[in-house]
C-alpha cells in the first residue's frame, strides 16, 4: 500500500480510527498500538526515559526476555481482516486489564542472566514490582463502502537526517524578557562569539526557541560544564547588557525518531519532535510577528478594518507533526486582529466613533475618557518628538485633566523644583506648542513616577495583537474577511509554502532538513447519501412537518 494514502477506515470502527487520524500527533503510536501489540504498565509508573545509545551499537531487540523472567505462552495467531471473528474477550467486552487468553509477549529490552549464574552483571536499576499485562484492542476491519476519490491534505513531507542534535539549556539574565528580546540577545551572542574569542559559535548556526532550548547541529566545545557569556544589546538612548548561561541538556538521536515511526519503538521521542519544530519556526520567529504557532506579517496589498483602531491580519500556522511512516510539516492559513499602527489621535477618533478630531473641541466627557482608557491602556507607544530617537513606553493611564492643566514636578537646570504643566513643559523644553491642550494625556511606565505624554506626540507601535475582546460588529467582519473556498485556500497555502522557501532557509539547511512543495495525497470514500425518516404513514396532501417526531440516521465520514 502506498504510504502517502491513508488506511481504509471500517464503517464500524472506533471513531478514532479514521482518516484524520492519520494526521494526528499521535499517530505513530496510534498505529503501533492498533495491531494488538501489549505495553506493560504498572500503577503510578511512566514509561523509561529514551537514552542514547553508545557510539556503533544498535539498539536493543524488542521481543521476549531470555533469562531472568517467566516465559509466556505464543500469543495466539492474528485474526484475518474481514473474517468477521471477534477479539479475545467476546464481543462487546473490554479489553483492558489481564487478557483471559494468552497474550503476546511483553515489549522492552531482553533482560540479562541473573547473578550468580556464572555470567557477569552489569549494575541495573531494581527491578520494577509486578506490571499489569494491558492488550489493546485490534482493528475489527477494512472500511470499503463508498466512492474512493483522492485528496489532498495541508501537510507537506519532510526529509530527516541520521544522527543527533545537541540540546543546551539557555538562562538569560535578566529573566522575563519577551520572546523576542530574547531571540535578538541569542543573535548577537552567536555573532559576537563567532568572530570574537573564545569562539563557541564558530561554525555554528543554533535555532533557539526563545525560552530555555538551544540546539546545534555540531557539539560546541564547552563539555559539561556551565558558561557564562554577555552581550550587549543595543537600544534607544542606551545599551542593555545580558548575562547567558549554556549548559549542555543531552543529546536528541533522530535515529530513534525514525524507529518509531517505521514501528521499531512503542514511544515516540517527542523530544526530537521538539527539537524539529524549533528548527523549522526559528527563522521565521525573527521574520515575522510570532503568535503561538502562527506568524503573521503587516498587510500590504490588502486592508480589512475592523473598526476601533483594529485591523486583521493574515498570516500561516506551521508545526511539525509526526504520521504514518514519516514526518510532516503542517501548514495552514490563519488569521487575527491587531492595532493598526498610527497616531494616537486617529485612534481616538476611531474608539470614540467621531468622524474627525476637530469635532472633539473640548475636554473628554467622562463616559469618553473611560471608554478611550479601556481600549489605550497595556499599548506600547512610541514618541515623535525626540527627532530619530524613537523610545517606546506602555500606557498605563489616561489623565482626568488636559494637558493644559496637568501638572508634575519639574527639576529646572538651576536645581528648582516647580509644578509645570505638560503643555509649559512643551512648549519651553521642546519649542512645541500643542495643538489640542484641551485633550488628556497619557501615563507612561510607572504610576509612581508621573510621565506624561501628550496624545499628539504618540504613535501606537506596530505589531501589537488584540488580546481584548471583540465586539459583535468586529466578529461579524473577521468572519467575512476570513471566510474561504477550499480550492482558495489551497491555492493561499501552496502560495504560502512557495513564499516560505523553506528549503532555502539556512537553518534548514544547517541540520539536513528538506521539505516538499507539494501537498500529500490520500485516499478518501464519499459515503451514500443518508436516509432520513420521519413520523408515521401520512397521505399525499398538503402537510406540514411542524411539531412532528423525525428521526434522522446518518454516516459519519472524517476526512483532512
Amino acid at each position: 500500500m502506498d504510504p502517502w494514502q491513508s488506511r481504509p477506515v471500517s464503517d464500524n470502527a472506533p471513531t478514532e480510527r479514521t482518516v484524520n487520524d492519520i494526521w494526528g500527533p499521535f499517530w505513530g503510536l496510534h498505529g503501533i498500538l492498533s495491531e494488538g501489540m501489549n505495553l506493560q504498565y504498572g500503577p503510578g509508573q511512566q514509561p523509561p526515559p529514551i537514552q542514547r545509545p553508545p557510539s556503533g551499537v544498535p539498539p536493543p531487540p524488542i521481543g521476549p526476555p531470555t533469562h531472568g523472567t517467566t516465559a509466556l505462552p505464543p500469543a495466539p495467531p492474528p485474526v484475518p481482516l474481514g473474517s468477521g471473528v471477534p477479539p479475545p474477550g467476546g464481543p462487546g467486552q473490554p479489553m483492558v486489564g489481564p487478557p483471559a487468553g494468552p497474550v503476546g509477549p511483553p515489549v522492552g529490552p531482553p533482560a540479562g542472566p541473573p547473578p550468580g549464574q556464572g555470567m557477569p552483571v552489569k549494575q541495573q536499576s531494581p527491578s520494577p514490582p509486578q506490571l499489569e499485562q494491558v492488550l489493546l484492542p485490534r482493528r475489527p476491519g477494512i472500511g470499503m463502502e463508498g466512492r474512493k476519490i483522492l485528496l489532498r491534505a495541508n501537510h507537506f513531507q519532510m526529509k530527516i537526517p541520521h544522527g543527533d542534535i545537541y540540546h543546551y539549556d539557555v538562562t538569560i539574565a535578566p529573566e522575563k524578557c519577551p520572546r523576542r528580546v530574547n531571540r535578538e540577545v541569542i543573535d548577537y551572542l552567536v555573532g559576537a562569539y563567532s568572530r570574537n574569542a573564545p569562539k563557541i559559535f564558530e561554525g555554528q548556526m543554533p535555532v533557539f526557541d526563545g525560552r530555555k532550548n538551544m540546539y546545534t547541529k555540531k557539539q560546541l566545545p564547552i563539555g559539561q560544564e556551565k558558561v557564562e557569556l554577555e552581550v550587549t544589546l543595543p537600544g534607544d538612548g542606551r545599551d542593555r547588557t545580558f548575562t547567558v548561561t549554556l549548559k549542555f541538556a543531552g543529546f536528541v538521536s533522530l535515529a530513534l525518531l525514525e524507529q518509531a515511526l517505521e514501528g521499531r519503538l512503542p514511544i515516540m521521542p517527542f523530544d526530537a519532535i521538539q527539537a524539529l519544530d524549533v528548527i523549522m519556526r526559528h527563522l521565521p520567529s525573527m521574520t515575522y510577528t510570532p503568535v503561538g504557532r502562527s506568524f503573521f506579517s503587516p498587510p500590504s496589498d490588502y486592508f480589512h478594518p475592523l473598526g476601533g483602531g483594529r485591523e486583521v491580519w493574515f498570516g500561516f500556522h506551521q508545526s511539525v507533526r509526526p504520521s504514518m511512516w514519516k514526518m510532516m510539516l503542517n501548514i495552514d492559513v490563519s488569521a487575527t486582529a491587531f492595532y493598526k499602527a498610527q497616531p494616537i489621535i486617529d485612534f481616538l477618533v476611531e474608539t470614540l466613533d467621531m468622524q474627525s478630531i476637530n469635532e472633539q473641541r473640548r475636554p473628554l466627557t467622562d463616559s469618553q475618557r473611560v471608554k478611550f482608557t479601556k481600549e489605550i491602556k497595556g499599548l506600547k507607544i512610541e514618541v515623535t518628538h525626540c527627532g530619530t530617537m524613537r523610545r517606546k513606553y506602555r500606557v498605563c493611564n489616561v489623565t482626568k485633566r488636559p494637558a493644559s492643566a496637568q501638572t508634575f514636578p519639574w527639576q529646572m537646570e538651576n536645581g528648582q523644583t516647580v509644578e509645570c504643566t505638560v503643555a509649559r513643559y512643551f512648549r519651553e523644553r521642546h519649542n512645541k506648542i500643542l495643538q489640542y491642550p484641551h485633550l488628556p494625556c497619557l501615563q507612561v511606565g510607572q504610576e509612581q513616577r508621573h510621565t506624561y505624554l501628550p496624545l499628539e506626540v504618540c504613535n501606537i507601535v506596530p505589531g501589537q495583537r488584540c488580546i481584548k475582546k471583540l465586539t459583535d460588529m468586529q466578529t461579524s467582519t473577521m468572519i467575512k474577511a476570513t471566510a474561504r473556498s477550499a480550492p482558495d485556500r489551497e491555492k493561499e497555502i501552496n502560495s504560502l509554502v512557495k513564499k516560505a522557501q523553506f528549503n532555502s532557509d539556512r537553518f534548514v539547511q544547517e541540520f539536513g532538513l528538506a521539505i516538499s512543495q507539494d501537498m500529500v495525497q490520500i485516499e478518501g470514500r464519499v459515503l451514500p447519501v443518508p436516509k432520513i425518516q420521519y413520523g408515521g404513514k401520512v397521505r399525499k396532501s398538503n402537510y406540514s412537518l411542524a411539531y412532528k417526531q423525525v428521526k434522522v440516521t446518518l454516516c459519519l465520514c472524517n476526512c483532512v
